[in-house]
Parts: C-alpha cells; structure tokens; sequence
C-alpha cells in the first residue's frame, strides 16, 4: 500500500469516519474571514481576530507544509436520553466527555505514524490557528453549509472535524461540491437569526457564543430566544435534511452522560464551585465555569420556569456574583409576568 492509503487504514482503525488531503496553501475565504473579523462579528472571541496570518496560511503555522491532513469524527448518538426530563436542553457534542482529549490522543499515533515515514506536523482539533472547513471542503471532506458549519454527505451534520499540517507531500482529494441547493432549513431554524445570510455567521447572535463563549450578561433582547438551552445550540444542525444518513456514533465516549440529564433545571442553582467542578468533571461545560453556567440557568428558567423555581432563584439573586444574580432577578420577574397573564 502506498503511504495515503496505509494513513487513511490508520485513519480509520483510530475511528475517524472520513480521512482526506488537501493543498498546504491559503484558505479559499480568506478575505470573507478578515471582513468577519473587521466587522467585530467575533464578539468577545478576541483569539479571532489575532495571528490572522497564521490562520489562513498553514505554511505559516508549519515550515515547509506541502499537505493538510483532514479527519472526520462522528459523534451522534441518537436521540436525547429517557432521563431527559429535566426540562433543558444542551448541546449534542457536550453529552459527555471533552472530545479534545479523546481526539488529540488519536491525533498524536497518526503524527507518530507519519514522522515514522519522514513527515513533520502540527495538529489540531479546533484549538489551533485554522480555518479548519476551508479545508475541508478542499479536501473533499463535506462542504461548508449555508449555517456556516460542514456538512457531510454520510455524517450529516454531526461530526467533530481535527487535521494534521504535514510536510509530506501526499496525493490530494478532489473538492467538494456544494449540495445545499436551495435549502435554507438552517437559517429558518436559528433562534436568535444568528445566520444573517447564507454562509455569513454574527457569533454575537449565536446562543452558542452567549452560552458558552460570552463571559458577560445575556443581552436581553436574545435571552427569551434562548428559551431552554444552558449550554450551545444544536438548531441549525438539527433542521439539516442531510442528517437523514447520519450513523450512530461506535465512539463510547460520545454516549450521554445521564447525570448531565437527570438534574431539574433549579437543582442547577444549588452548585458550589467545588460540586460544579465534580458534576462536569470532564465534560466541556466546565471551562465555562459555575457563574456563567448559572447565569444560562437563570436565563431558562425564565422562559420555562414556575412557581415552583421561585425559591431557588431568589436564593441565587443573593448569589455574591452579580451574574447570577442579575440574570436570577431576570428570571423571577418573567416568572411573576407569566403568572399575572394566566
């Protein structure tokens, strides 16, 4: 077998789903990501807008880089849990354990595999300066849909993507098309109307980034929009056609946490740091943090909680992080405004 094909072997005893190559050149939307970053759609991701360089070049990020090494890992598992009666929702990727760890070890024996056969590499599972869909869908592997994220046509949507920047010289992949056609089911589906126009992202929008990625208040003109979801949103995956092929994933680490399902959503506001740390131990919902956990808490319980939260939430508006507190006296007053309307 000739190296790509021994690679791609490797590839996939590993579990990756899909492995293909690409050209070690510029990004192909350079210019639409440095009109993203001018116009601050970043918000408060300041990482964006910094070494631009280096993002869009990878010769920049590895000396010498001839190929981009792309690697697809399926993580759908099927529907919510049983126990999911807790009344909130979190995004499908956060069910259980971080993928960093897990995929970065998958990583590390096919970098190992590769320098046996001369190569140097850098890799990455979006922890690094790359504009990882661009070359993806150079690759072959998907195409960037109309919501911005990449689309599969035997994964769907449901997928985590990682690559390796190799100097090896390995034959490339053809390109993917575009197969989106018409469809605009992820736009439509969008919350916050995140999704300002077809393949053109507002992260500030994104419940996403207010959940995860933004450190400050919720806006209040997207916090009823955010309706039941603590962490991520899963929307503009979800309403893809090309789900219709997606796979269980065989990856046990992707399976759902019940823990993570089985909570009542003011059982939440009971968490001290020590026991927030043990309850996500593991999960990607711990770099967020308790007070911005809470204040996504707070933020659902407003548009979906009673009478019977009430107690909880005035405890956490005595919270000595004013996040939490602000956003639980939020959450009472929608509380108090849905019971007058009854």
């Amino acid at each position: 077998m000739d190296l790509k094909t021994q690679l791609i072997a490797q590839a996939h005893e590993l579990g990756f789903a899909d492995c293909r190559i690409a050209h070690a050149r510029p990004a192909a939307h350079r210019e639409i990501y440095e009109q993203w970053v001018a116009e601050g759609k970043y918000g408060d991701m300041a990482w964006m807008a910094r070494n631009m360089d280096r993002r869009t070049d990878p010769t920049v990020v590895q000396p010498g880089a001839k190929t981009v090494i792309v690697l697809a890992m399926n993580y759908y598992q099927g529907p919510a849990p049983a126990t999911a009666a807790g009344g909130y929702r979190i995004a499908r990727y956060a069910w259980n354990e971080d993928y960093h760890d897990l995929i970065v070890a998958k990583l590390k024996a096919l970098d190992a595999f590769l320098i046996q056969h001369g190569g140097t590499q850098r890799y990455y599972v979006d922890t690094g300066p790359v504009l990882e869909r661009d070359f993806a869908s150079e690759a072959g592997l998907g195409w960037g849909g109309k919501s911005t994220m990449q689309i599969h046509r035997q994964l769907g949507t449901w997928f985590f993507l990682a690559e390796l920047i190799s100097t090896l010289d390995l034959a490339v992949d053809t390109p993917a098309r575009d197969l989106c056609g018409k469809c605009t089911r992820c736009m439509v589906a969008c919350p916050t109307q995140a999704i300002t126009a077809p393949r053109r992202m507002d992260a500030r929008r994104c419940v996403s980034y207010l959940t995860i990625e933004s450190k400050g208040p919720i806006p209040l003109e997207f916090r009823r929009a955010m309706g039941d979801r603590i962490y991520g949103c899963d929307d503009c995956l979800s309403a893809c056609p090309w789900n219709k092929f997606a796979q269980l994933s065989q990856e046990a680490t992707f399976q759902a946490r019940e823990t993570m399902f089985n909570q009542k959503l003011r059982d939440f506001l009971t968490l001290t740091d020590e026991s927030f740390r043990a309850l996500f131990a593991k999960s990607p919902i711990k770099r967020i943090k308790r007070p911005a956990f809470l204040r996504n808490v707070c933020v659902a319980l407003g548009n979906v909680g009673t009478q019977e939260d009430v107690p909880a939430l005035e405890t956490a508006a005595q919270d000595d992080h004013p996040l939490i507190a602000e956003h639980a006296e939020w959450a009472l007053q929608e509380i108090q405004t849905r019971g007058n309307k009854v």
